[in-house]
Formats: structure tokens, C-alpha cells, sequence
């Protein structure tokens, strides 16, 4: 299945509540688990993936680190001004290792995804990949 979130598919990171110059939000969409957004340590952090489309949505996948409850929030307009709460998780703390959660969805469709970070097990949190199928 094809990963709609990258930004070479034309994805876009519009909003992100924090911004490190070493670790921007546009990583979350790069593909890799090796770059990553790094929030500034208070909660809640949010950040928001635009599609080129309305897009068919199925399969969440996100590789993160110290992230404790999250809130999935869909856009279907091209303002962005109206969202609906599709899906909110509370992720298992890993040590050393990156957390990969996968939220399956109804397939329903979206222009835009707000990702709200609730908590988190420390005071940064980061979020290395996003993975997006219809």
C-alpha cells in the first residue's frame, strides 16, 4: 500500500506548535524514522498534515518516542476550521526504543489530520514517521 503522507506524494506539514531548526516538523513526512520533530516540552503539542486531496484514510502508523495519549482529529473542508475526533490512543512507554502504534480508522476521508499530543511520558516527545493508507 502506498504511504499518502509523504510529501513527495504532495503532503504538507501547514502547523506544528513547536519548531527546532535541527529537527523541523517536515521530518514527520520525509519517510524516515531516522529525522524527527522535536516538541519544545509543554503540553498539548499539535501539528497538522494537509493532503493535495481529500483523501481515503484507513491506517494510521506513527514511530514516536515519549508520547503518552494522543488525539486524531480530520478535517474534510479546505479551510481546516471544522475537525472531528477520529480516533484518540494511549501509547505504551518504551525505554530505548521508538514507539510504532497503528491506528485503524473506517475509511473515511480527509483533506486534513490534526495530531494532538495530550501527554507524554517525559517533557519532550518526538515524532519520527508518519504513515498514512487508504
Amino acid at each position: 500500500m502506498i504511504n499518502t503522507a509523504l510529501n513527495s506524494f504532495g503532503a504538507q506539514v501547514v502547523l506544528a506548535t513547536s519548531s527546532d531548526e535541527n529537527h523541523p516538523p517536515e521530518n514527520i513526512i520525509d519517510g524516515k524514522t531516522e529525522t524527527f520533530w522535536l516538541s519544545t516540552g509543554m503540553f498539548p503539542q499539535e501539528f497538522m498534515i494537509r493532503f493535495p486531496d481529500n483523501m481515503k484514510v484507513s491506517l494510521i502508523c506513527m514511530h514516536s518516542f515519549n508520547i503518552k495519549q494522543l488525539r486524531i482529529e480530520k478535517s474534510t473542508v479546505e479551510e481546516a476550521d471544522k475537525f472531528e475526533v477520529i480516533a484518540e490512543k494511549e501509547f505504551e512507554h518504551t525505554e530505548s526504543s521508538l514507539q510504532t502504534n497503528d491506528v485503524s480508522l473506517d475509511g473515511s476521508h480527509a483533506t486534513h489530520l490534526r495530531f494532538l499530543i495530550l501527554s507524554g511520558y517525559d517533557h519532550f516527545v518526538s515524532v519520527h514517521k508518519i504513515g498514512i493508507q487508504a
